[in-house]
Formats: C-alpha cells, sequence, structure tokens
C-alpha cells in the first residue's frame, strides 16, 4: 500500500476520512483582470519548493541526518536526534488519520521489542491538541515505542517526506543507512541486513 498525502489545513480531530479529490474539491478562481506572465508564476512556485528542500539537498542514503528537535508526547520533554547520537534511530513519521500507518505499528513494535540496541520513535504530524487521541490510538494497537509530537509538520520539509508513513533508519553516527516510503515491515530483508549491520547482529 503506498504511503498517504498530507490532510489539508484544519483537518478535523480523529477523522478517518480522506482528502476530497476530483473538480468538486477545486472549486472555480475567477480570472485576474490582470494577467501574470507565466515565467513570473513559474519562477514563484520554484523559488517555494526550494524553500522546502533542505540545505545541502534532500535527506538520501549515505547522506547525515538532518537535524531535527521535537518534544515528547509523554512529559512534554525537549527530545531531539542529537541528543540521540551515539544509538541508532529508527525515524517513522506518521499520523493517526493515515490508514496504512496502521499497518505497520505492529511491525514497528515487534522491532522495538526484537532489538534493544536500536531507538524507535514515532513522530506524528497530527494537529495540535491531540495528545489523547493519540495515546489512545496507540494503547489500541499496544505501542510502546517513543512518540515525538510535530503538529507543525517540521519533520515532513526536514527530511523531505511526500507522505505518511515515511520510515529513516539513522545510525549511530547521524547517517541515514535505510529509507522506506509506506508501511514498514518487520521482516524486510533490507532493513534488516542494514540492522544486523548496524547493530553486529
Amino acid at each position: 500500500m503506498q504511503a498517504c498525502a498530507p490532510p489539508p489545513a484544519g483537518w478535523g480531530r480523529g477523522s478517518e476520512e480522506r482528502a476530497a479529490t476530483g473538480p468538486a474539491a477545486h472549486p472555480a478562481v475567477p480570472r485576474s483582470p490582470f494577467p501574470v506572465p507565466r515565467v513570473l508564476v513559474l519562477a514563484a512556485l520554484l523559488s517555494l519548493a526550494a524553500c522546502d528542500v533542505p540545505r545541502g539537498g534532500p535527506p538520501a542514503v549515505g547522506k547525515p541526518a538532518p537535524e531535527f528537535e521535537s518534544v515528547s508526547l509523554e512529559g512534554s520533554k525537549p527530545v531531539s536526534l542529537k541528543a540521540m547520537r551515539g544509538k541508532p534511530v529508527l525515524l517513522n513519521v506518521w499520523a493517526t488519520w493515515c490508514h496504512p500507518c496502521r499497518e505497520e505499528i505492529p511491525a514497528l513494535q515487534k522491532i522495538h521489542q526484537a532489538r534493544p540496541g536500536l531507538a524507535v520513535v514515532g513522530v506524528s504530524v497530527d494537529d495540535p491538541g491531540q495528545e489523547e487521541e493519540i495515546r489512545a490510538f496507540l494503547r489500541g494497537f499496544g505501542a510502546r515505542y517513543a512518540i515525538w509530537l510535530d503538529p507543525d509538520q517540521r519533520v515532513s520539509s526536514t527530511f523531505a517526506t511526500v507522505g505518511v508513513p515515511t520510515t529513516f533508519l539513522i545510525g549511530a553516527d547521524g547517517t541515514i543507512l535505510w529509507k522506506h516510503v509506506g508501511p514498514v515491515r518487520a521482516d524486510d530483508p533490507a532493513l534488516n541486513r542494514a540492522l544486523d549491520k548496524e547493530l553486529g547482529g
């Protein structure tokens, strides 16, 4: 199953509906009486796109992971990838409204239990103020790994993700070792090879 695209701003709490598509979802916009040259429109779009790309290009396997700071679901304590340097991290970007994310939570919990030397971190991009909903959602799946909150979805621009779930394996030295778009599988051969090499398994 493919990853979910982020929902529009103001997506309702706990909503499981997908964003509307088709002509009805995009009402006609009145034509401006002052035409804008196409070259200016294109330049503006390219400029906006460039703002979301991390300096040095989008994160990729073999490159250093960008710095990212957040707060934890439990205790709202400041957390960061920098503070976790020295230990490999499986960073999973997800949301409660994402159906494919539900498929992978048991797999992430299984990896968390089977790999004690690995820090599994789920970064929730749910809307602000949904802490209780997130906790209840995770309890329903028996998830006990660390959860960070990112309601502003800064992780999406920092790691240049285009949907959820997206997962990165970051080595103890901060290098991205593996990347996957879509639900994670506990038996993924490439992931387990990377984990065995990093953890010495």
